[in-house]
């Protein structure tokens, strides 16, 4: 039996968007909850919480975007077509956010402000967007002869805007739960009253993104619903309420690292639900990997390249968490 190279490529793009999502959520996340912190001080700490990381944090979003377009051709023609809008305009926040990180700490006292509203705003701005687009993935694309026939509006729907704001809740979770890890003092104690109130939002919007996409879509309902799928498929958002209820419990006992894993966990769930209700379609919602796939020769040759240059950026990536492990103080940066 061959190796079943679409496959491989699935689960590389995968990875990448799910290490993206975990990495540069909470950065995103951190820049949604400024203006919930009013101190200069604390926003520096924040900022300086990630200041060493968000920009490699972004490597992941680049491996699954080339990714895309080396392996899955067809698929990268159609979802860019259908989403030029949304990327575009996240890409445009995800620059005002990198500018501002730069410049913030390099503008005078009058004019820091600036840099602070630009941060929050390409903040929300990526985050939104990328949840739009991610709505937009679910309720799927018009093709016709392997060519996008849609218009340039379609990912405006209700349902991809409701995704954008409930990306925006789980993003700032996943920031207000980062900072408890890595703070300490008042700014963490207000991470912590804020930490429950963004868990029990999340969990109704998790609630009515699983209502609304089965109803809206009989394919993705039978997947979920009939027998034995139910069985194999319940843990899941069983799981989901247990890390939930976990989540609570150790934010009530300012706990420190636990938040923060039990956040991952809950946006790792969130991603399996997705995938079941989508595999093995990357073109929502009948074009699946194996006929988008480019040639097997292509995919081959990438498929070296990858596995040499992978191992490189999880070996970065791990250190560069390592050396700037511990928490982030006021006097003394990292400790």
């Amino acid at each position: 039996m061959g190796i079943d190279l679409p496959l491989i490529w699935a689960v590389i793009i995968i990875f990448g968007i799910m290490m993206y999502v975990v990495m540069d959520g909470f950065d995103l996340g951190i820049g949604i909850l400024f203006p919930f912190v009013k101190g200069e001080q604390d926003r520096d700490v924040m900022m300086n919480t990630v200041a060493p990381v968000w920009d490699g944090n972004e490597t992941w979003l680049v491996l699954g975007g080339a990714a895309l377009f080396g392996a899955f051709p067809l698929a990268y023609a159609v979802v860019l077509s259908a989403l030029y809008l949304p990327l575009m305009l996240m890409l445009v926040g995800l620059i005002f956010r990198g500018v501002a990180f730069e410049f913030r700490f390099k503008a005078t006292a009058e004019k820091r402000h600036l840099w602070d509203k630009a941060f929050i705003g390409g903040s929300l701005a990526a985050t939104f967007f990328q949840g739009v687009a991610l709505g937009a993935f679910i309720e799927g694309f018009k093709v016709v002869d392997r060519s996008y026939v849609g218009g340039a509006f379609d990912w405006l729907t209700p349902f991809s805007l409701f995704c954008g704001l409930g990306l925006i809740v789980a993003y700032a979770l996943l920031g207000c739960t980062w900072l408890i890890m890595k703070t300490e003092g008042k700014l963490q104690l207000q991470m912590h009253d804020l930490a429950r109130p963004l868990a029990l939002v999340l969990l109704a919007v998790t609630g009515i993104v699983s209502i609304w996409t089965p109803l809206a879509h009989p394919e993705i309902a039978s997947r979920w619903f009939t027998l034995p799928n139910l069985f194999w498929f319940l843990p899941v958002p069983i799981l989901v309420l247990v890390t939930l209820y976990g989540l609570l419990k150790a934010v009530a006992r300012n706990a420190h690292y636990t938040p923060f894993l039990l956040t991952l966990a809950l946006i790792f769930l969130g991603y399996s639900g997705l995938g079941i209700s989508l595999w093995p379609n990357i073109i929502p919602p009948s074009v699946s990997i194996w006929d988008a796939a480019a040639p097997p020769q292509s995919q081959g040759f990438m498929l070296v390249g990858a596995l040499f240059i992978i191992p490189f950026i999880l070996g970065y990536t791990f250190w560069s968490y390592y050396v700037f492990r511990g928490k982030v103080t006021h006097e003394d940066g990292y400790h």
